[in-house]
């Protein structure tokens, strides 16, 4: 949410590298693999965007409605592949968090960007349940003490999946991406 100067760029960066490996991601043999990745590039592009510093850059009038939209039919798409899974649910709660902040910057004064209020206990919401989710997605990637020799371990197993299919690296990706929700919403 146009952060300043150092702390925005970092975060421009972050977020633009998750969703160019996002975008890698779209190249799995996995349907559901692929169609996640799409929605969490949206999402790390989309991010990226909204944080470049206002010094640089600060988005037309018309950009912020256009973010919500753009969002909120992310959202909804999100919202019926929950049908068949309901790992999209959080899908859903990410749209909804990119609408809410580019309704709230479009609400602002023009040029006001960094600091613009929202609804305070919405924000607060959001930011409990993205803190929560880094928690635990970071969690998940700790280290299990594998079983010497079992099956799955090894040089072997790791350069059979292609960068698509490697689960740690998504659970990373989506764990930069929370990191950067988190960011965001301090910066309301």
């Amino acid at each position: 949410m146009h952060g300043p100067g150092s702390s925005g760029w970092l975060l421009v960066a972050l977020c633009a590298a998750t969703g160019a490996y996002c975008l890698l991601r779209m190249r799995s043999g996995v349907e559901e693999q692929r169609r996640a990745a799409g929605g969490e590039a949206l999402m790390g592009f989309g991010m990226a965007a909204m944080a470049v510093p206002a010094a640089v850059f600060t988005p037309p009038a018309w950009a912020w409605p256009l973010w919500a939209v753009v969002f909120g039919a992310a959202g909804l798409h999100a919202l019926w592949a929950a049908r068949a899974s309901a790992r999209h649910l959080h899908h859903v709660v990410g749209a909804g968090a990119m609408v809410y902040m580019a309704v709230v910057m479009a609400a602002a004064p023009q040029g006001t960007h960094h600091g613009a209020s929202g609804i305070p206990a919405l924000t607060a919401a959001l930011l409990l349940y993205f803190t929560a989710y880094v928690l635990v997605t970071g969690a998940r990637l700790v280290p299990v003490a594998a079983v010497a020799g079992g099956p799955g371990t090894g040089p072997s197993a790791e350069s059979d999946a292609g960068w698509g299919d490697r689960p740690e690296l998504s659970h990373a990706c989506r764990l930069s991406m929370g990191i950067a929700m988190v960011a965001m919403l301090l910066m309301m």
